[in-house]
């Protein structure tokens, strides 16, 4: 259970992040590492991925050798040209595998940061259990499930435990009109 303030601005934030993977404590591939490959992999040439990207060609290079180093193999496999030019560079099995698992790392993080209900999980503290006594007026029977209506007596008092941090980030103080939010996927009965 969250309580919030009647009268509390409402702010949207927008998640980002920047993955990148890591092999035995060294960065092999971040966002710009990534882009490299995509576009050598798509032009079949260093020098084009480069101009593409607007960083001189032995940067390029730098960052493929440094990729390399931190995984002990190849990522770039390039061809010589002959008189008629032909020349060219394209991703190794290695390369492939690598900037595959890096699209889906960033696959899963975009969906997770889309995920609003992801986000107000974290940002919202709730207790595991809601109880509010009552007396049953209903059954309803199904083959598999039930409906049971609860009367619950009004006016009640809610009581939530929330934590001190979320007090302070609230500025609660007693007499604040709020909502207390309850939050759950199912109801469950319980008898004594």
């Amino acid at each position: 259970m969250y309580v919030l303030p009647m009268h509390a601005p409402r702010r949207t934030y927008e998640s980002k992040c920047k993955p990148w993977l890591e092999h035995q404590g060294k960065a092999i591939l971040g966002e710009g590492r990534a882009k490299l490959l995509i576009e050598i992999r798509d032009s079949a040439s260093i020098r084009k991925a480069a101009e593409k990207l607007s960083i001189p060609y032995r940067t390029a290079w730098e960052h493929i050798r440094k990729i390399e180093e931190a995984i002990g193999a190849p990522v770039v496999r390039t061809y010589r040209g002959g008189a008629k030019g032909g020349g060219g560079a394209g991703l190794t099995e290695e390369g492939t595998r690598i900037l595959r698992a890096y699209e889906r790392y960033e696959q899963y993080l975009a969906g997770v940061t889309a995920d609003e209900n992801f986000w107000e999980a974290l940002s919202i503290k709730i207790s595991a259990r809601n109880k509010l006594r009552g007396v049953v007026q209903v059954i309803e029977k199904g083959e598999i499930a039930a409906s049971v209506r609860v009367e619950i007596v009004t006016p009640t008092v809610i009581t939530a435990l929330i934590t001190t941090a979320a007090v302070d980030e609230l500025e609660l103080k007693i007499g604040d009109e709020v909502e207390a939010v309850i939050k759950a996927t199912e109801v469950l009965v319980s008898k004594e």
